[in-house]
């Protein structure tokens, strides 16, 4: 039992964006809201998740509860990402670079709640195409599962670490 609550409180969750959805109705209007939500262990695991209630804490309960079931597992370089790469999702293009330690994350809004829920202090990136919340976080998190660490290379292409120039 203090094995799962210590599971659950090692991730930190970040509310990228509310939206306040109207429903029009014979009286009026009915309010309801979603909430976008990224959560990370900031060590390399990270998952996003979308939840719609009639009220704000009740629509970012459920999305953190998704996000947790659908966590995803990224390689990490030290403080940075092992190279560049594009990921891509709808509209949305999210181009991210690795950074010298001290850098900083230079990220947007989206972006940087993705990169700092991941562990990634380092790195460059730039929003292409859209500026839908949920297209770039989807985009961003392409990306970060495209990559590939040296020794996940190495062995796909059958060769020793060692053999590497590391």
């Amino acid at each position: 039992m203090a094995e799962e609550f210590a599971e659950q409180t090692e991730y930190i969750d970040k509310i990228v964006h509310v939206n306040r959805v109207a429903k029009v109705v014979k009286g009026g209007r009915r309010f309801s809201f979603s909430a976008l939500v990224v959560v990370g262990n900031r060590a390399g695991r990270i998952g996003i998740g979308l939840g719609k209630a009639n009220e704000v804490p009740e629509a970012i309960r459920k999305a953190i509860d998704k996000a947790k079931k659908s966590l995803q597992t990224i390689a990490l370089a030290g403080t940075t990402i092992p190279h560049s790469v594009v990921g891509h999702y709808g509209a949305g293009k999210v181009m991210l670079k690795p950074a010298a330690r001290g850098t900083g994350i230079i990220a947007g809004g989206p972006v940087r709640a993705v990169m700092e829920a991941a562990g990634v202090a380092d790195v460059l990136t730039k929003s292409l195409g859209t500026n839908n919340p949920h297209n770039v976080v989807k985009a961003t998190v392409e990306g970060l599962v495209q990559l590939r660490s040296k020794r996940e290379i190495a062995q796909a292409r059958g060769k020793q670490r060692e053999a590497l120039r590391v």
